[in-house]
């Protein structure tokens, strides 16, 4: 069967993404849930990303961030077992331990590419998913994405091995991180077949950089009702305005990776951002994740925070809405 063939609008799934306001104590923005694809899951729409855990945040401000996005109405925290070799699970693991929130925290996690149980073989899977567990001090994963796409195992090997994962309560739900299109529709045929489905894809999606995202990409994901988790959606930091100058790059672990990006165009981005975060009386950053919070079938937008200042820019974004004029202006000074 090919591609083409495939229906992308399935019975039960939509495609749109309502954002439903819940009940909760006052905080920035606290009761703000959108659904998780087709799961049992309300989120909030930020997902807060730990891959800085251990790297770029420092150890004594990893509790405080947490903190600060949870006290703000965050619910969604994004890691990895290859984060810092496990210790973003681990601080994640303590945190919720010590505050006794576990049951009012969804949690995503990915494997496939720690060094100790590499890609998606049964064992290496079943052993990722243990140490997970352990170093998160839970019983079960609310989210586990395949991190990368394994084509040294046929995909109905590793959605066998989840389902056994599924079955015995270790995992709730599944999440495809960096997978083509045609893989995911492989994967709902097999789930046609019995095996479990993927709930959530997750993918390099922001401002400057549409392509993956837009196309035939989008078009799967809405069609079989995948909850979207974009990420990079600040693109290392450029899209919160921190690098204007090359030489702002040298002093950041992170600047070679956006060198390519200050330019004659990418700052003129940055004006954009700055008149319409202006405008809002908002940062920029959070002007960048309120636009990927505007396109269809988006989620979460999975962000990072490096100190807990910076977690305020975040969880502001769910309460913008940008205008036409501005949503357009965004698009095109990228483009021109």
């Amino acid at each position: 069967m090919s591609v083409d063939s495939i229906p992308l609008t399935l019975p039960g799934l939509h495609p749109s993404t309502p954002i439903d306001i819940l009940p909760g104590t006052p905080g920035v923005g606290t009761g703000i849930r959108r659904p998780l694809g087709g799961t049992e899951l309300s989120v909030f729409p930020i997902s807060l990303g730990t891959s800085v855990f251990g790297w770029t945040a420092q150890s004594s401000d990893c509790e405080k961030i947490l903190d600060r996005y949870a006290e703000a109405g965050g619910n969604f925290i994004d890691t990895a077992d290859s984060y810092s070799a496990g210790r973003s699970e681990h601080f994640i693991g303590s945190w919720m331990s010590r505050r006794g929130n576990r049951d009012s925290t969804v949690i995503a996690t990915k494997i496939g590419r720690h060094p100790d149980n590499p890609g998606l073989g049964s064992v290496s899977m079943v052993r990722a998913v243990e140490a997970s567990l352990e170093r998160l001090q839970t019983d079960h994963i609310d989210v586990l994405y395949f991190h990368d796409d394994d084509p040294r195992i046929p995909i109905e090997d590793y959605l066998g091995t989840a389902e056994w994962l599924i079955e015995t309560g270790k995992v709730r739900y599944l999440g495809a991180s960096a997978f083509r299109p045609e893989r995911l529709v492989q994967a709902r045929i097999l789930a046609a077949s019995g095996y479990p489905r993927f709930s959530a894809i997750g993918t390099h999606y922001s401002l400057l950089h549409r392509s993956t995202y837009e196309g035939m990409l989008e078009l799967v994901s809405r069609g079989q009702g995948l909850a979207v988790m974009p990420y990079l959606t600040l693109e290392n930091g450029f899209l919160s305005g921190k690098y204007r100058s090359r030489a702002t790059l040298s002093a950041s672990a992170r600047g070679s990776r956006v060198s390519s990006l200050v330019n004659r165009q990418g700052l003129r981005v940055l004006q954009v951002l700055d008149r319409i975060a202006a405008e809002h009386s908002v940062t920029i950053t959070t002007i960048a994740l309120a636009w990927v919070l505007s396109r269809p079938g988006v989620t979460a937008p999975v962000v990072s925070a490096n100190n807990p200042d910076q977690v305020d820019a975040l969880v502001a974004a769910p309460g913008i809405t940008l205008s036409r004029t501005q949503r357009a202006e965004l698009e095109r000074v990228w483009h021109s």
